[in-house]
C-alpha cells in the first residue's frame, strides 16, 4: 500500500517514510514525506507551466493564422504534462486537475482535507498563467485561449464525460499497480492524453480538467459554456475511479496477485478479511 500511495499523495516510493508506513495500520497511511507547503507550490507550479505553456501554442497559432495547427499543439499539451510529472510528481502526486483530486478523495485514495488547498492551487496556477499571456499578448477578444464547444453544449459535455472516464480508469491503474509509476506512467498519461485530444479536440477542446477552462474564464470574464468543463471532467473522473475499483477487488500490487493460486482463491482471501 505504501507505494500505491505514492503517486495519489506524492510520495516518492520506496522512501524511508514508506517502509515506516508499511510496518503500521494502514489508516495512519496520511503521515506526508515532504511539507504540505511543498505540495501546494508543486501543484500551482505545475498547472501553471502546463496552462501556460499549452495556451501560448493556441494564442500563437490564432495569430499566425494556424502556422502551427492542431496536431502540433495536441503534442505540446503531452509534452508539457509528461515534463510536469517528472519535475514535481514526486512531491505532489502532480494531479494538476481539481477532477482528478476530487475522484482520489471518494475512493479514499487520497484525505479530503487536502483537497480544498490541492484544487485551490491548482486554479491559482491556471489564472496566473492565463494573466501572464493576457499581459504578454492581450487582444483576447480574437486571441482568447480558452477552451469553447464548437458544436452542441450537450455534444461537448458527453465528450469531457468519456475522456476524463478514460482518462481517470487509466490513472487509478496507475496508481495501483507499482510497476506502472515512474516512466510508465508519464508515457502512458501522455499517451492517453494525446488519444483524447486526438478524437475529441477539435469539438469540446478535449478540457479533462475543470482548471485549465477556468484560469482563461476568470482572466478574460467569459464564462459561456463553462460549466461543461465542469460538470464533464468531474463527474467522468469520479465514475471513472470508480470502475476501476470495482474491476480490481484486491488492493494489493499486481505482484503479489501473482502469487495467488488463482484469482478466485485471491477474491476468497479478500473477503475473509
Amino acid at each position: 500500500m505504501a507505494n500505491e500511495r505514492s503517486m495519489e499523495e506524492g510520495s516518492p516510493p520506496n522512501s524511508k517514510e514508506d517502509k515506516d508506513r508499511s510496518s503500521t495500520d494502514n489508516d495512519h497511511a496520511l503521515n506526508i514525506s515532504v511539507p504540505f507547503l511543498h505540495k501546494i507550490i508543486a501543484e500551482i507550479l505545475g498547472t501553471f507551466f502546463i496552462i501556460f505553456t499549452g495556451y501560448t501554442l493556441v494564442i500563437v497559432n490564432k495569430s499566425t493564422k494556424g502556422s502551427v495547427m492542431f496536431p502540433g499543439i495536441s503534442v505540446v499539451w503531452v509534452l508539457v504534462l509528461a515534463v510536469m510529472i517528472n519535475s514535481v510528481g514526486h512531491f505532489s502526486g502532480a494531479h494538476f486537475n481539481p477532477a482528478v483530486t476530487i475522484s482520489f478523495a471518494t475512493c479514499q485514495r487520497f484525505p479530503w482535507k487536502q483537497v480544498p488547498a490541492y484544487i485551490a492551487a491548482q486554479v491559482l496556477g491556471s489564472t496566473l498563467a492565463s494573466g501572464m499571456l493576457h499581459l504578454l499578448f492581450g487582444g483576447w477578444q480574437e486571441l482568447f485561449p480558452g477552451i469553447i464547444p464548437t458544436g452542441l453544449n450537450v455534444q461537448s459535455l458527453i465528450l469531457e464525460f468519456i475522456i476524463s472516464f478514460y482518462l481517470m480508469f487509466l490513472v487509478s491503474g496507475l496508481a495501483t499497480v507499482n510497476r506502472a509509476i515512474g516512466e510508465h506512467a508519464r508515457t502512458t498519461v501522455g499517451a492517453t492524453v494525446l488519444l483524447n485530444v486526438g478524437f475529441a479536440g477539435l469539438i469540446s477542446g478535449a478540457s479533462m480538467n475543470p482548471a485549465r477552462g477556468l484560469g482563461p474564464a476568470i482572466i478574460g470574464n467569459r464564462y459561456g459554456a463553462i460549466w461543461v468543463y465542469m460538470v464533464g471532467p468531474i463527474c467522468g473522473t469520479i465514475i471513472g475511479a470508480w470502475a476501476y475499483n470495482l474491476i480490481c477487488r484486491s488492493n494489493k500490487p499486481l505482484r503479489e496477485l501473482k502469487k495467488s493460486v488463482s484469482f478466485p482463491r485471491s477474491l476468497k482471501m479478500n473477503g475473509s478479511k
